[in-house]
């Protein structure tokens, strides 16, 4: 359980990201690499051909886990991505595909 200190280190990161990130297994790592970090979210394909990930906890855990993203050799399919913050609201069991 969440203490109120804890709770207020929460955030909000989304992210688009845009080049050839569908089809290539995107999401499905994404899924993989999220395990390993404390946080909760979703990861979505879009119409347009971006992918959304949406995912909360502590900003410091955010930016490991956005890193790691690369790491896992998604960085080659990235042409720009687009991040914004915001605080968390607690929305989020685990962290899934979305179709």
């Amino acid at each position: 359980m969440l203490t109120s200190v804890n709770a207020s280190n929460r955030r909000r990161m989304t992210v688009f990201f845009a080049g050839r990130v569908q089809g290539v297994g995107f999401r499905y790592t994404a899924r993989t690499v999220a395990a390993g970090f404390e946080l909760t979210g979703i990861i979505r394909n879009l119409p347009d051909g971006r992918v959304e990930l949406v995912a909360e906890g502590e900003r410091a855990e955010l930016d490991a886990f956005r890193a790691a993203l690369h790491d896992a050799g998604l960085a080659g399919f990235i042409r720009d991505e687009q991040v914004t913050w915001a605080d968390a609201k607690n929305e989020f069991r685990g962290f899934e595909i979305v179709r």
